[in-house]
Protein backbone atom coordinates (compact mmCIF):
# COMPACT_ATOMS: atom_id res chain seq x y z
CA UNK A 1 0.00 0.00 0.00
CA UNK A 2 2.64 2.68 0.96
CA UNK A 3 4.45 1.47 -2.17
CA UNK A 4 1.47 2.37 -4.44
CA UNK A 5 1.62 5.74 -2.53
CA UNK A 6 4.97 6.60 -3.72
CA UNK A 7 4.98 5.84 -6.89
CA UNK A 8 1.82 7.72 -7.42
CA UNK A 9 3.57 10.78 -5.36
CA UNK A 10 6.07 10.22 -7.37
CA UNK A 11 3.92 10.47 -10.64
CA UNK A 12 2.60 13.60 -9.23
CA UNK A 13 6.03 14.87 -8.53
CA UNK A 14 7.32 14.02 -12.46
CA UNK A 15 4.09 15.81 -14.20
CA UNK A 16 5.18 18.75 -12.27
CA UNK A 17 8.72 18.84 -14.17
CA UNK A 18 9.50 21.61 -16.54
CA UNK A 19 8.66 19.84 -19.93
CA UNK A 20 11.73 20.08 -21.93
CA UNK A 21 10.84 17.95 -25.31
CA UNK A 22 11.00 20.96 -27.60
CA UNK A 23 14.93 21.03 -27.02
CA UNK A 24 15.10 17.33 -27.56
CA UNK A 25 13.09 17.16 -30.79
CA UNK A 26 13.64 20.40 -32.52
CA UNK A 27 16.83 21.68 -33.81
CA UNK A 28 15.72 24.81 -34.75
CA UNK A 29 14.53 25.52 -31.34
CA UNK A 30 17.12 24.96 -29.85
CA UNK A 31 18.98 27.56 -31.83
CA UNK A 32 16.54 30.37 -31.44
CA UNK A 33 16.72 29.50 -27.14
CA UNK A 34 20.50 29.46 -26.93
CA UNK A 35 20.93 32.43 -29.85
CA UNK A 36 17.69 34.48 -27.04
CA UNK A 37 19.54 33.06 -23.95
CA UNK A 38 23.02 34.86 -24.82
CA UNK A 39 21.52 38.25 -26.14
CA UNK A 40 19.02 38.28 -23.24
CA UNK A 41 21.69 38.92 -20.79
CA UNK A 42 23.30 41.44 -22.91
CA UNK A 43 20.31 43.34 -23.79
CA UNK A 44 19.14 43.03 -19.72
CA UNK A 45 22.71 44.92 -19.14
CA UNK A 46 21.71 47.98 -21.94
CA UNK A 47 18.20 48.17 -20.55
CA UNK A 48 19.17 48.97 -17.12
CA UNK A 49 22.59 50.52 -17.93
CA UNK A 50 20.60 53.31 -20.38
CA UNK A 51 18.75 55.58 -17.73
CA UNK A 52 21.48 54.41 -14.72
CA UNK A 53 23.67 56.45 -17.25
CA UNK A 54 20.95 59.21 -18.09
CA UNK A 55 21.11 59.73 -14.02
CA UNK A 56 24.71 60.68 -14.32
CA UNK A 57 24.93 62.55 -16.83
CA UNK A 58 21.76 64.71 -15.97
CA UNK A 59 20.51 64.34 -12.53
CA UNK A 60 17.29 64.69 -13.59
CA UNK A 61 13.97 62.47 -13.13
CA UNK A 62 12.24 63.56 -15.38
CA UNK A 63 15.04 62.99 -17.99
CA UNK A 64 15.15 59.51 -16.60
CA UNK A 65 11.57 59.18 -17.57
CA UNK A 66 11.49 60.80 -20.73
CA UNK A 67 13.80 57.95 -21.70
CA UNK A 68 10.65 55.40 -21.51
CA UNK A 69 8.49 58.00 -23.35
CA UNK A 70 11.18 58.17 -26.27
CA UNK A 71 11.43 53.97 -26.65
CA UNK A 72 7.33 54.02 -26.31
CA UNK A 73 6.15 55.60 -29.85
CA UNK A 74 9.06 53.27 -31.80
CA UNK A 75 7.95 49.97 -30.01
CA UNK A 76 4.15 51.13 -31.23
CA UNK A 77 5.15 51.83 -34.85
CA UNK A 78 7.50 49.21 -35.46
CA UNK A 79 5.99 46.69 -33.21
CA UNK A 80 2.39 46.58 -35.43
CA UNK A 81 4.90 47.20 -38.75
CA UNK A 82 7.47 44.23 -37.73
CA UNK A 83 3.86 42.16 -37.83
CA UNK A 84 2.89 42.85 -41.51
CA UNK A 85 7.33 42.34 -42.54
CA UNK A 86 6.91 38.97 -40.66
CA UNK A 87 4.38 37.64 -43.20
CA UNK A 88 5.65 38.76 -46.34
CA UNK A 89 9.55 38.40 -45.85
CA UNK A 90 11.64 35.44 -44.75
CA UNK A 91 10.90 35.42 -40.86
CA UNK A 92 14.67 33.97 -40.15
CA UNK A 93 16.36 36.92 -42.77
CA UNK A 94 13.82 39.60 -40.64
CA UNK A 95 15.35 38.32 -37.54
CA UNK A 96 19.12 38.35 -38.60
CA UNK A 97 18.66 41.77 -39.75
CA UNK A 98 17.39 43.05 -36.83
CA UNK A 99 19.65 41.40 -34.74
CA UNK A 100 22.60 43.08 -37.13
CA UNK A 101 20.79 46.83 -36.21
CA UNK A 102 20.31 46.21 -32.24
CA UNK A 103 24.20 45.18 -32.79
CA UNK A 104 25.00 48.58 -34.53
CA UNK A 105 23.19 50.55 -32.20
CA UNK A 106 24.51 48.77 -28.91
CA UNK A 107 28.10 49.77 -30.73
CA UNK A 108 27.06 53.13 -30.64
CA UNK A 109 26.16 53.79 -27.28
CA UNK A 110 29.19 52.18 -26.34
CA UNK A 111 31.07 55.04 -28.64
CA UNK A 112 29.08 57.46 -26.70
CA UNK A 113 29.66 56.36 -23.59
CA UNK A 114 33.22 56.33 -24.46
CA UNK A 115 33.20 59.87 -25.44
CA UNK A 116 34.84 62.70 -22.57
CA UNK A 117 31.02 64.14 -22.60
CA UNK A 118 28.53 61.49 -23.49
CA UNK A 119 25.53 63.37 -25.41
CA UNK A 120 22.51 63.34 -24.14
CA UNK A 121 20.32 63.58 -26.93
CA UNK A 122 22.26 60.46 -28.88
CA UNK A 123 21.13 58.38 -25.55
CA UNK A 124 17.52 59.29 -26.23
CA UNK A 125 17.90 58.47 -30.01
CA UNK A 126 19.59 55.77 -29.89
CA UNK A 127 17.31 54.31 -26.81
CA UNK A 128 14.42 54.83 -29.09
CA UNK A 129 16.18 52.74 -32.04
CA UNK A 130 16.82 49.73 -29.69
CA UNK A 131 12.79 49.59 -28.43
CA UNK A 132 12.51 50.08 -32.44
CA UNK A 133 14.57 47.07 -33.51
CA UNK A 134 13.63 45.15 -30.98
CA UNK A 135 9.60 45.37 -31.44
CA UNK A 136 10.57 45.06 -35.18
CA UNK A 137 11.95 41.51 -34.61
CA UNK A 138 10.06 40.06 -31.88
CA UNK A 139 6.98 39.29 -34.23
CA UNK A 140 9.11 36.93 -36.55
CA UNK A 141 10.78 35.69 -34.04
CA UNK A 142 7.23 34.66 -32.12
CA UNK A 143 5.64 33.78 -35.25
CA UNK A 144 8.89 31.31 -36.17
CA UNK A 145 7.60 29.02 -32.90
CA UNK A 146 4.71 27.49 -34.12
CA UNK A 147 6.68 26.47 -37.37
CA UNK A 148 9.88 24.35 -35.60
CA UNK A 149 7.82 22.98 -32.87
CA UNK A 150 4.69 20.09 -32.77
CA UNK A 151 1.20 21.51 -32.46
CA UNK A 152 0.69 19.41 -29.37
CA UNK A 153 4.46 21.09 -27.66
CA UNK A 154 3.43 24.79 -27.95
CA UNK A 155 2.81 25.23 -24.38
CA UNK A 156 5.90 23.57 -23.57
CA UNK A 157 7.89 25.99 -25.93
CA UNK A 158 5.71 28.63 -24.39
CA UNK A 159 7.18 27.41 -20.99
CA UNK A 160 10.74 27.66 -21.91
CA UNK A 161 10.54 30.81 -23.63
CA UNK A 162 9.12 32.58 -20.12
CA UNK A 163 12.19 30.77 -17.98
CA UNK A 164 14.34 32.35 -19.88
CA UNK A 165 13.57 35.20 -20.11
CA UNK A 166 12.89 34.83 -15.78
CA UNK A 167 16.78 33.77 -15.63
CA UNK A 168 17.30 37.22 -17.86
CA UNK A 169 15.18 39.39 -15.67
CA UNK A 170 16.51 37.86 -12.63
CA UNK A 171 20.33 37.75 -13.04
CA UNK A 172 20.65 40.71 -15.93
CA UNK A 173 19.55 43.94 -13.70
CA UNK A 174 21.57 42.75 -10.74
CA UNK A 175 24.78 41.94 -12.78
CA UNK A 176 24.52 45.63 -14.65
CA UNK A 177 24.18 47.10 -11.44
CA UNK A 178 27.29 45.66 -10.18
CA UNK A 179 29.41 46.16 -13.77
CA UNK A 180 28.72 49.86 -13.85
CA UNK A 181 29.17 50.75 -10.50
CA UNK A 182 32.31 48.85 -11.07
CA UNK A 183 33.54 49.73 -14.67
CA UNK A 184 31.07 51.96 -15.90
CA UNK A 185 28.63 51.89 -18.49
CA UNK A 186 30.95 51.35 -21.74
CA UNK A 187 32.04 47.80 -20.72
CA UNK A 188 28.07 47.05 -20.25
CA UNK A 189 27.63 48.14 -24.21
CA UNK A 190 30.33 46.01 -24.81
CA UNK A 191 29.05 43.47 -23.18
CA UNK A 192 25.99 43.77 -25.68
CA UNK A 193 27.51 43.85 -28.61
CA UNK A 194 29.32 40.59 -28.21
CA UNK A 195 26.11 38.99 -26.74
CA UNK A 196 24.85 39.92 -30.33
CA UNK A 197 27.33 39.08 -32.43
CA UNK A 198 28.03 35.48 -30.54
CA UNK A 199 23.74 35.68 -30.83
CA UNK A 200 23.91 35.66 -35.01
CA UNK A 201 26.25 32.81 -35.15
CA UNK A 202 23.58 30.41 -34.16
CA UNK A 203 20.80 32.82 -35.75
CA UNK A 204 22.97 31.89 -39.11
CA UNK A 205 22.24 28.11 -38.58
CA UNK A 206 18.66 28.21 -38.37
CA UNK A 207 16.42 27.28 -41.22
CA UNK A 208 14.90 29.66 -43.69
CA UNK A 209 11.33 30.86 -42.77
CA UNK A 210 9.83 31.67 -45.84
CA UNK A 211 6.29 33.62 -46.41
CA UNK A 212 3.50 31.08 -47.01
CA UNK A 213 2.60 31.14 -50.96
CA UNK A 214 0.14 34.12 -51.74
CA UNK A 215 1.06 36.01 -48.14
CA UNK A 216 0.49 39.44 -48.68
CA UNK A 217 3.11 42.30 -48.67
CA UNK A 218 3.77 44.51 -45.88
CA UNK A 219 1.14 47.47 -46.03
CA UNK A 220 -1.70 49.34 -44.31
CA UNK A 221 -4.40 47.15 -45.68
CA UNK A 222 -1.94 44.01 -44.54
CA UNK A 223 -2.03 45.63 -41.27
CA UNK A 224 -5.85 46.30 -41.29
CA UNK A 225 -6.38 42.82 -42.51
CA UNK A 226 -4.30 41.55 -39.06
CA UNK A 227 -6.92 43.82 -36.97
CA UNK A 228 -9.79 42.67 -38.60
CA UNK A 229 -9.24 39.03 -37.91
CA UNK A 230 -8.71 39.66 -34.46
CA UNK A 231 -11.16 41.65 -33.91
CA UNK A 232 -13.38 38.96 -35.55
CA UNK A 233 -12.34 35.95 -32.26
CA UNK A 234 -13.44 37.40 -29.38
CA UNK A 235 -11.39 34.38 -28.10
CA UNK A 236 -8.41 36.25 -29.00
CA UNK A 237 -9.27 39.41 -27.96
CA UNK A 238 -10.39 38.11 -24.59
CA UNK A 239 -6.47 36.68 -24.16
CA UNK A 240 -5.35 41.02 -24.92
CA UNK A 241 -8.20 42.46 -23.11
CA UNK A 242 -7.52 40.43 -19.60
CA UNK A 243 -4.11 40.76 -19.52
CA UNK A 244 -4.04 44.68 -20.52
CA UNK A 245 -6.74 45.26 -17.88
CA UNK A 246 -4.95 43.00 -15.24
CA UNK A 247 -1.84 44.95 -15.92
CA UNK A 248 -3.31 48.63 -16.37
CA UNK A 249 -4.93 47.79 -12.56
CA UNK A 250 -1.84 45.75 -10.93
CA UNK A 251 1.08 46.40 -12.35
CA UNK A 252 2.59 48.73 -9.68
CA UNK A 253 6.55 48.93 -10.17
CA UNK A 254 6.79 52.20 -10.41
CA UNK A 255 5.91 52.81 -6.93
CA UNK A 256 8.07 50.48 -5.20
CA UNK A 257 10.68 53.09 -3.88
CA UNK A 258 7.69 54.41 -2.24
CA UNK A 259 6.58 51.32 -0.63
CA UNK A 260 9.96 50.50 0.34
CA UNK A 261 10.06 53.87 2.51
CA UNK A 262 5.98 52.89 3.83
CA UNK A 263 7.40 49.28 4.89
CA UNK A 264 10.53 50.63 6.68
CA UNK A 265 12.80 48.95 4.17
CA UNK A 266 14.63 51.10 2.20
CA UNK A 267 17.11 48.41 1.83
CA UNK A 268 15.22 46.01 0.40
CA UNK A 269 14.11 47.69 -3.08
CA UNK A 270 15.55 45.28 -5.11
CA UNK A 271 14.19 42.47 -3.19
CA UNK A 272 10.70 43.94 -4.49
CA UNK A 273 11.79 44.27 -7.97
CA UNK A 274 12.75 40.78 -7.99
CA UNK A 275 9.88 39.01 -6.43
CA UNK A 276 7.50 39.15 -9.73
CA UNK A 277 10.65 37.32 -11.59
CA UNK A 278 11.15 34.79 -8.54
CA UNK A 279 7.16 33.73 -8.71
CA UNK A 280 7.36 33.25 -12.59
CA UNK A 281 10.66 31.07 -12.83
CA UNK A 282 9.13 28.78 -9.73
CA UNK A 283 6.11 28.67 -11.94
CA UNK A 284 7.89 28.20 -15.13
CA UNK A 285 10.16 25.01 -13.60
CA UNK A 286 7.40 23.31 -12.34
CA UNK A 287 4.98 24.33 -14.87
CA UNK A 288 4.53 20.71 -16.50
CA UNK A 289 1.08 20.38 -15.72
CA UNK A 290 -0.13 22.62 -18.06
CA UNK A 291 0.33 20.23 -20.77
CA UNK A 292 -2.42 18.48 -19.25
CA UNK A 293 -5.09 22.00 -19.49
CA UNK A 294 -7.46 22.11 -22.46
CA UNK A 295 -9.55 25.18 -20.78
CA UNK A 296 -6.36 28.09 -21.59
CA UNK A 297 -8.77 30.83 -21.87
CA UNK A 298 -10.47 30.06 -18.40
CA UNK A 299 -7.02 28.94 -17.25
CA UNK A 300 -6.10 32.56 -18.24
CA UNK A 301 -9.01 34.13 -16.59
CA UNK A 302 -7.93 32.56 -13.26
CA UNK A 303 -4.21 33.16 -13.82
CA UNK A 304 -5.30 37.12 -13.77
CA UNK A 305 -7.85 36.44 -11.29
CA UNK A 306 -4.57 35.30 -8.09
CA UNK A 307 -2.51 38.18 -10.05
CA UNK A 308 -4.82 41.00 -8.94
CA UNK A 309 -5.40 39.42 -5.30
CA UNK A 310 -2.15 38.78 -5.11
CA UNK A 311 -0.84 42.20 -5.38
CA UNK A 312 -3.94 43.78 -3.32
CA UNK A 313 -3.58 41.36 -0.40
CA UNK A 314 -0.10 42.66 -0.49
CA UNK A 315 -0.98 45.99 0.84
CA UNK A 316 -2.96 44.72 4.10
CA UNK A 317 0.45 43.84 5.74
CA UNK A 318 3.17 46.29 6.63
CA UNK A 319 5.75 43.89 6.50
CA UNK A 320 8.38 43.41 3.30
CA UNK A 321 8.39 39.27 3.51
CA UNK A 322 4.65 39.48 3.54
CA UNK A 323 4.52 41.77 0.40
CA UNK A 324 8.06 39.87 -1.21
CA UNK A 325 5.74 36.69 -1.23
CA UNK A 326 2.31 38.37 -2.38
CA UNK A 327 4.50 39.72 -5.44
CA UNK A 328 5.82 36.46 -6.39
CA UNK A 329 2.68 34.70 -6.34
CA UNK A 330 1.71 37.25 -8.49
CA UNK A 331 4.60 36.83 -10.56
CA UNK A 332 3.64 32.65 -10.71
CA UNK A 333 0.40 33.47 -12.08
CA UNK A 334 1.59 36.07 -14.79
CA UNK A 335 3.61 33.30 -15.82
CA UNK A 336 0.70 30.65 -16.33
CA UNK A 337 -1.44 33.19 -17.79
CA UNK A 338 1.66 34.04 -20.36
CA UNK A 339 1.96 30.36 -21.33
CA UNK A 340 -2.03 29.96 -22.09
CA UNK A 341 -2.10 32.70 -23.94
CA UNK A 342 0.89 32.17 -26.07
CA UNK A 343 -0.70 28.55 -26.53
CA UNK A 344 -3.84 30.19 -27.67
CA UNK A 345 -1.97 32.22 -30.36
CA UNK A 346 0.70 29.90 -31.50
CA UNK A 347 -2.38 27.07 -31.95
CA UNK A 348 -4.86 28.72 -33.53
CA UNK A 349 -4.12 31.57 -35.67
CA UNK A 350 -2.92 30.89 -39.23
CA UNK A 351 0.64 30.73 -40.62
CA UNK A 352 0.03 33.63 -42.95
CA UNK A 353 -1.74 35.66 -40.30
CA UNK A 354 0.90 34.75 -37.54
CA UNK A 355 3.23 37.70 -37.69
CA UNK A 356 0.73 40.52 -37.91
CA UNK A 357 -0.70 38.87 -34.98
CA UNK A 358 2.16 39.03 -33.23
CA UNK A 359 2.61 42.65 -33.77
CA UNK A 360 -0.19 43.03 -31.79
CA UNK A 361 0.14 40.91 -29.27
CA UNK A 362 3.49 43.06 -28.85
CA UNK A 363 1.30 46.15 -27.83
CA UNK A 364 -1.29 43.98 -25.57
CA UNK A 365 1.54 42.95 -23.57
CA UNK A 366 3.71 45.91 -23.57
CA UNK A 367 0.99 49.09 -23.14
CA UNK A 368 -0.32 47.60 -19.77
CA UNK A 369 2.65 47.50 -17.89
CA UNK A 370 3.55 50.90 -19.08
CA UNK A 371 -0.04 52.58 -18.36
CA UNK A 372 -0.12 50.82 -15.32
CA UNK A 373 3.05 52.28 -13.73
CA UNK A 374 1.10 55.54 -14.65
CA UNK A 375 -2.04 54.58 -12.92
CA UNK A 376 -0.07 53.65 -9.74
CA UNK A 377 1.83 56.82 -9.67
CA UNK A 378 -1.71 59.14 -9.93
CA UNK A 379 -3.34 56.45 -6.84
CA UNK A 380 -0.02 56.39 -4.97
CA UNK A 381 -0.10 60.57 -5.03
CA UNK A 382 -3.75 60.41 -3.68
CA UNK A 383 -3.27 57.81 -0.89
CA UNK A 384 0.14 56.32 -0.70
CA UNK A 385 2.01 53.41 -1.99
CA UNK A 386 0.16 50.57 0.07
CA UNK A 387 -3.42 52.55 -1.34
CA UNK A 388 -2.29 52.30 -4.76
CA UNK A 389 -1.74 48.59 -4.48
CA UNK A 390 -5.01 47.55 -2.71
CA UNK A 391 -7.37 49.39 -4.68
CA UNK A 392 -5.60 48.67 -7.63
CA UNK A 393 -5.92 44.71 -6.91
CA UNK A 394 -9.02 45.05 -6.06
CA UNK A 395 -10.30 46.90 -9.77
CA UNK A 396 -8.03 44.28 -11.33
CA UNK A 397 -10.25 41.46 -9.79
CA UNK A 398 -13.16 43.37 -10.54
CA UNK A 399 -12.54 44.17 -13.54
CA UNK A 400 -11.35 40.59 -14.98
CA UNK A 401 -14.73 39.05 -13.14
CA UNK A 402 -16.43 41.24 -15.50
CA UNK A 403 -14.87 40.38 -18.96
CA UNK A 404 -14.84 36.52 -17.84
CA UNK A 405 -18.41 37.27 -17.83
CA UNK A 406 -19.13 39.40 -20.90
CA UNK A 407 -17.05 36.93 -23.00
CA UNK A 408 -18.25 33.53 -22.91
CA UNK A 409 -16.37 32.46 -26.06
CA UNK A 410 -12.91 33.02 -24.17
CA UNK A 411 -14.14 31.88 -20.61
CA UNK A 412 -15.43 28.47 -22.88
CA UNK A 413 -12.42 28.16 -24.95
CA UNK A 414 -11.29 24.34 -25.34
CA UNK A 415 -8.27 23.34 -27.35
CA UNK A 416 -9.63 20.18 -28.01
CA UNK A 417 -13.05 21.52 -29.62
CA UNK A 418 -11.73 24.90 -31.03
CA UNK A 419 -13.10 24.99 -34.79
CA UNK A 420 -9.55 26.96 -34.95
CA UNK A 421 -7.09 25.52 -32.67
CA UNK A 422 -8.50 21.99 -34.45
CA UNK A 423 -7.84 23.17 -38.39
CA UNK A 424 -4.80 24.52 -37.53
CA UNK A 425 -3.21 21.12 -35.69
CA UNK A 426 -3.70 19.49 -38.56
CA UNK A 427 -2.30 21.77 -41.01
CA UNK A 428 0.64 22.26 -38.88
CA UNK A 429 1.87 19.09 -38.20
CA UNK A 430 2.08 18.96 -42.12
CA UNK A 431 4.56 22.05 -42.06
CA UNK A 432 7.28 21.52 -39.26
CA UNK A 433 10.60 21.68 -40.59
CA UNK A 434 11.70 18.24 -40.21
Amino acid sequence: MAENSDRKLMARLRELRMDISPLRDSRDFRLLMGSGFITMFGSFLTLVTVPLQMKELTGSFVAVGLVSLAEFIPMLVFGLWGGAIADAFDRRKVVIWSEIGLSLVAGLLLMNALLPEPQVWLLYVLAALLAGLSSLQRPSLDAMVPRVVRHDQLPAAAALISFRWNIGAIIGPALAGVIVVAFGPAITYGIDVVTFLLSLVLLWRVRASPPREGSAPASITSLLEGMRYAASRSDLMGTYLVDMAAMFFAVATAIYPFLVDELGAPHALGLLYSAGAVGSLLASVTSGWTRRVHRHGLGVIIAALVWGAAVGVSALYPHIWFVFICLAIAGAADMISGIFRATIWNQTIPDELRGRLAGIELLSYSTGPMLGDSRAGFMGDIGGARFSMGVGGAFCVGAVALMAAVMPRFRKYDARTDEHALAERTRREALITP
